[in-house]
């Protein structure tokens, strides 16, 4: 099969990260995502939850690298001049799987073909290939200029928050859970005082709802002197996972139009969830009862298509102050539960 011209571009994106239902997490992944004629390549792949190798979180020498890979300055990792373009996002390891894709010059111009899911030395084609992608011809100049501008370490991202809020014992454990999955996270009453330097390795700041709306001007002042476009998080409710996804959702520095999940909205009647791409969606429900102990409830876990989608919800679980987060391998979203009016 001949290989088309597309476009080749890089956007920042993220895996997201966060505390599940069951007590387990997943990491906080940034990376660099690869936009093929203007659409993520990862959006093709469907439920795939991984990550490129161009990873925030890997040290600058091991980033250089892969970028040099990718541009074919060292020999190949793999058997038959493959490439890995996504793996694993919690381990990396090739045992997990991973999309390989052989990479190869044509005179000026660079190509991408034979996309497989590889899970040892050798890849099967026949079995594990995916059929509907690719083969890329990328214009030699458009692709080096995207990947080269990666080398200048403007790739690495802010991905610690900082907590402002008056209940110390969740903003411990609020911080706690942040550090687990990858973010880090430092508490204050307010940042009054604090160096711009030091603000400057924050990407969002986190208030608690009880927090005076002067706390919050100040904070914002005191970034905004700093020089810091930093993400500002108004805490819905003292639930740890519910704060954990919001505060994921602030530090996605990605383009909004290249998200996967668009919007989230919820009544006592049923949660409305906007994706662009078949993806895997997760729905879990979280409740204050009236003596602030929060109650959490799988609602949906299943791959959705492109579109708005209406999922039911059981009115025993949403009464009361409730709120939902959605959650897909990139992107998460929460919200509360609103109660329809009359007629």
């Amino acid at each position: 099969m001949a290989a088309e011209y597309a476009t080749f571009g890089l956007a920042p994106a993220m895996r997201a990260g966060g505390v599940l239902a069951d007590g387990d997490f997943q990491v906080h992944r940034d990376f660099v995502d690869f936009i093929v004629d203007g659409r993520p390549l990862l959006f093709r792949l469907s439920d795939l939850d991984a990550v490129s190798p161009l990873a925030s979180d890997v040290p600058p020498a091991i980033f250089t690298a892969q970028v040099r890979s990718l541009l074919l300055e060292t020999d190949p990792p793999l058997p038959g001049g493959r490439y890995v373009i996504y793996g694993c996002p919690e381990c990396e390891a090739m045992a997990c799987g991973a999309v390989t894709a052989v990479i190869l010059r044509d005179g000026e111009d660079f190509v991408w073909r034979d996309f497989a899911w590889q899970t040892g030395e050798q890849a099967d084609l026949e079995f594990n290939g995916y059929h509907g992608i690719g083969p890329y011809r990328f214009p030699g100049a458009e692709y080096r200029t995207a990947l080269a501008a990666l080398l200048d370490g403007t790739a690495h991202t802010r991905r610690r928050v900082l907590l402002i809020g008056a209940r110390v014992a969740l903003l411990a454990k609020l911080a706690a859970a942040l550090r687990t999955i990858g973010i880090g996270a430092d508490i204050t009453h307010d940042a009054a005082g604090v160096p711009a330097d030091e603000l400057r390795a924050y990407g969002a700041v986190a208030f608690g709802r009880a927090v005076a709306e002067e706390t919050r001007t100040a904070a914002r002042r005191a970034f905004a002197d700093a020089g810091v476009d930093v993400a500002h998080v108004d805490g819905l409710a003292p639930i740890v996972p519910l704060l954990v996804a919001q505060i994921e959702h602030a530090l996605d520095r990605g383009p909004a139009e290249r998200r996967r999940l668009t919007r989230l909205t919820a009544t006592g009647a049923g949660a409305d969830v906007e994706v662009t791409s078949p993806c895997r969606v997760r729905l879990t429900a979280y409740r204050l009862d009236r003596l602030n102990r929060t109650h959490t409830h799988d609602v949906f876990d299943g791959v959705l298509g492109p579109g708005c989608h209406r999922i039911a919800l059981d009115t025993r679980t949403v009464k009361g102050e409730s709120y939902v987060v959605a959650r897909t391998p990139g992107s998460v979203l929460a919200a509360a539960v609103t109660r329809e009016g009359p007629g």
